[in-house]
């Protein structure tokens, strides 16, 4: 066994300490250190994020400078090695860069998985176990390439083999296939969580197709990802034509609903039918759209209660959209007044009592309508504008049917009860 790495470097490392190339060395780490820091605080006073800004975005710009630290570090540390060895060792140096450059891994690999799974800024139990778990495999990497195990660790893995049909797989390309595969699809999750931040900023894009665009992007990129981690650890692409067939085999079968789903999820996100923010009635389900994915919507009453509706069901069924075109909608309330109230003088005002209350549109203004002649008084109809349906309909309608009431009963108008003749017929009993 060939004597371990960090051995060899602390006897080199104890030969130059009292020399003068040590004191250089300590001098030019030292000068890297605060270089960086310097540039890392200077970014991050450059790009300090304003009180208006989303959490997210200023979660980011605090966090970056604990990222580009370490990487500016190891960057000057490895210039500086390349030039101060021309002149004398640089043994401290070469101590220095796998420790550094591990450190830096470890923060940019936090900073991704952050942005990616957490970009609310929290951060759940199984995200902190996995940083944990990330931390300790990185630093132990490093205690192998320093104890110089790391070479005997891989020749040992690639020795150990698995059946798999007619061939043998070793495990050091099932975990290396692994790692590819995870590495590739979190950078491409962080890649399509960077774009959809990008895109939900465009000022003058309708808010669907920001969606669309962002759901297309992050499906291309995770797409692209697996594909070039299949490729690095060099498995055939063409073998993946038999199961593409399968799966869409698969598809025109048994998944059906769940394809018809996902494709009138694009198709309402293309054609704008409706967007986040309108209020829409489907089959028994009515209220304000919260979310739209890719194979349902969310729906939020006016109870709190959310409803999941599967996308095909809004393609398919009749939807009726209040905030389509325009986001006023109408309402309405009845009354029945005595056969002696005066029409010319109680309907402008309550035209006028609906139109006080707060939510109603004054354009078009509320007005009163004598409806028909019924069996006991006049049928007013009072009708009204909304434009904030999504705010809740009943609260507007009580405040409107309290102003009415305050006229009528200002203006001492009768609300006939309903009468009704009951007539008993007495019938004697028939002989018998």
């Amino acid at each position: 066994m060939s004597t371990p790495l960090l051995a060899s470097l602390l006897s080199d490392l104890s030969n130059d300490v009292g020399q003068p190339d040590f004191y250089w060395q300590v001098a030019v780490v030292l000068f890297c250190f605060g270089l960086a820091w310097t540039l890392s605080r200077a970014f991050w006073r450059s790009m300090a994020p304003k009180e208006s800004d989303p959490e997210d975005v200023k979660l980011r710009v605090q966090n970056f400078p604990r990222v580009l630290s370490p990487i500016l570090s190891l960057v000057f540390i490895l210039i500086a090695k390349v030039i101060l060895g021309k002149w004398q060792h640089t043994h401290l140096l070469s101590l220095l860069i796998p420790i550094i450059g591990s450190l830096a891994l470890i923060r940019v690999g936090f900073y991704i998985v952050r942005r990616t799974f957490a970009r609310d800024g929290y951060i759940g139990n199984l995200l902190a176990v996995f940083e944990k778990l990330f931390a300790g495999l990185v630093w132990l990497g490093v205690v192998l390439h320093f104890t110089g195990l790391w070479q005997e660790l891989f020749t040992a893995l690639e020795d150990i083999t698995l059946p798999m049909g007619k061939n043998k797989v070793s495990i050091l390309t099932i975990l290396q296939a692994l790692t590819s595969v995870v590495v590739t699809v979190v950078v491409a999750m962080w890649a399509s969580a960077a774009l959809e931040a990008r895109l939900m900023q465009l000022p003058n894009a309708h808010t669907s197709l920001k969606v669309v665009l962002s759901r297309v992007g992050r499906a291309v990129l995770i797409l692209l990802a697996i594909l070039i981690s299949l490729t690095l650890v060099g498995i055939d692409l063409t073998v993946l034509s038999v199961f593409g067939g399968a799966l869409g085999v698969g598809l025109g079968f048994g998944l059906q609903k769940i394809t018809s789903s996902y494709v009138s999820g694009f198709i309402i996100l293309l054609d704008r039918s409706m967007s986040i923010g309108d209020m829409i009635t489907v089959d028994k389900f009515s209220g304000r759209v919260t979310q739209i994915n890719t194979r349902y919507t969310v729906l939020q009453g006016q109870d709190g209660g959310e409803s999941v509706i599967p996308n095909e069901m809004l393609v398919s069924s009749p939807v009726q959209n209040y905030s389509l075109s325009d986001r006023t909608v109408a309402m309405w309330t009845d009354m029945t007044v005595d056969y002696q109230t005066d029409l010319d003088k109680i309907l402008p005002l309550l035209g006028e009592a609906a139109a006080k209350v707060e939510r109603v549109c004054s354009d078009p203004a509320p007005s009163a309508y004598l409806m028909k002649f019924g069996a006991d008084g006049f049928e007013l109809r009072v009708g009204f504008w909304i434009s904030d349906p999504e705010n809740g309909r009943s609260s507007v309608m009580s405040g409107v049917n309290r102003a009415l009431w305050q006229i009528l009963q200002e203006q001492e108008v009768i609300l006939p009860y309903a009468h009704r003749v009951i007539t008993l017929i007495n019938n004697p009993p028939q002989e018998t």
